[in-house]
């Protein structure tokens, strides 16, 4: 019985902790993305880091918090923040942006959003660029059917799926939208 109970303490203990690192390093992130944003060069959270913020990603009409995403999509990137796929399109740059997180940290809100939802995302020059949801599908994540190589300008959220799984799975849901060419403020 009381090895039951340690496991159990254990997995719940690990649970909290990616959690808390993940809050943690939003806070960090955020004070190295406001200097970045002031500074206009790219400034790392922690000394040791080996990417540095490139975009803050909100949804206006949902009640979260924006988050900070990373430069690459490396196992350490995702563990701290949403990564921004490698060889992507920038935001409001023609091709698609590709932001890859956990389902269970920073895109959790994932599973919340509704076509013609907007997603705001501030690029590192302090632009903001507003996407409508348009498209929202689950799909193997080896047969995503995203592609950099369009004319048009759209960004894609992926995440794990489904988000109350315990285990890895082979499942993707991804959340598309088009950039508006115009504000939303104009």
């Amino acid at each position: 019985m009381l090895a039951l109970f340690i496991i159990g303490f254990a997995l719940i203990g690990d649970g909290l902790y990616i959690k808390l690192k993940a809050v943690l390093a939003q806070h960090l992130l955020q004070q190295a993305w406001q200097e970045t944003l002031t500074t206009q060069t790219p400034q790392k959270a922690w000394s040791w880091a080996d990417t540095y913020p490139v975009a803050e990603i909100s949804l206006p009409n949902l009640a979260i918090e924006p988050v900070i995403a990373l430069r690459g999509s490396s196992g350490e990137a995702l563990a701290f923040a949403p990564g921004h796929l490698e060889n992507t399109a920038q935001p409001g740059q023609q091709g698609t942006a590709v932001y890859a997180a956990h389902r269970d940290t920073h895109f959790a809100f994932l599973e919340k959003i509704k076509a013609t939802d907007i997603i705001k995302v501030k690029d590192p020059q302090g632009r903001d660029h507003f996407y409508r949801v348009d498209n929202i599908r689950i799909t193997k994540w080896d047969q995503s059917g995203i592609t950099n190589q369009n004319s048009s300008k759209r960004i894609a959220l992926v995440t794990c799926w489904p988000f109350n799984a315990q285990t890895p799975g082979p499942l993707r849901y991804i959340v598309e939208g088009h950039l508006l060419e115009k504000s939303l403020s104009d």
